[in-house]
């Protein structure tokens, strides 16, 4: 399925062509002006950067305003996989498209999620033919890790940030993800935020920008 996905997006505070592409991948019953407001910090480690947070492809089915990537009333781990399996193409067509657009090769793009987001992230990265060059996922879980044995055909570096109050997605699905994702080959760092609720504080912005900087600058 391909659909053509809109959101927010800011250019390179540089002022100069954009040598790289942040795209943020919001969670479930938000939207891309949810996470865009992580492109000021971002753009102070990666001034050439262009960043792009798309609106999820369906309405929220939880809220009356947000969108969604794929629907979580059913919790079921096998119904979540199949949303997801569902979402992933409109997400992979919306990278190849965006690379296009800025004629940038995967070595230039990174992917970040939170919540429903890192699930996606997590999910279509590891599919893609070319490794990105990182992906970062807050507050998020993988599905079906074992399945990234078969179906891994590149291994981007993955940073996984949680917070240990997470009431919405547990902790324990960080560690968990790092697990399968080593298993299958990827090189994963973790950070557990102590006092964290579902959302993103400052120790875990700054760990996430260090991490992009090091694989976008080279």
């Amino acid at each position: 399925m391909l659909m053509d996905l809109d959101g927010p997006e800011e250019s390179p505070a540089s002022g100069g062509k954009a040598k790289q592409l942040v795209i943020l991948v919001h969670g479930l019953g938000a939207d891309g002006s949810d996470l865009i407001a992580l492109a000021p910090h971002l753009a102070s480690v990666l001034p050439d950067a262009h960043f792009i947070a798309p609106d999820g492809p369906f309405p929220c089915d939880m809220a009356p305003y947000g969108r969604q990537w794929f629907s979580l009333q059913d919790r079921d781990p096998h119904v979540m996989l199949s949303g997801i399996r569902m979402a992933a193409p409109i997400l992979d067509g919306f990278i190849d498209q965006q690379m296009t657009r800025f004629g940038l090769d995967a070595s230039s793009v990174a992917l970040v999620g939170f919540s429903q987001g890192t699930m996606m992230s997590l999910h279509v990265a590891p599919r893609r033919p070319d490794p990105l060059a990182a992906v970062v996922g807050f507050s998020g879980a993988l599905l079906a890790g074992e399945a990234l044995l078969e179906e891994a055909r590149s291994r981007p570096p993955i940073l996984l940030v949680h917070g240990d109050a997470d009431d919405v997605v547990p902790v324990q699905a960080t560690p968990a993800a790092a697990g399968a994702l080593q298993d299958a080959g990827f090189a994963v760092e973790t950070l557990i935020c102590p006092g964290v609720p579902h959302s993103i504080d400052p120790a875990g912005l700054r760990r996430a920008m260090d991490f992009l900087a090091r694989y976008l600058n080279g």
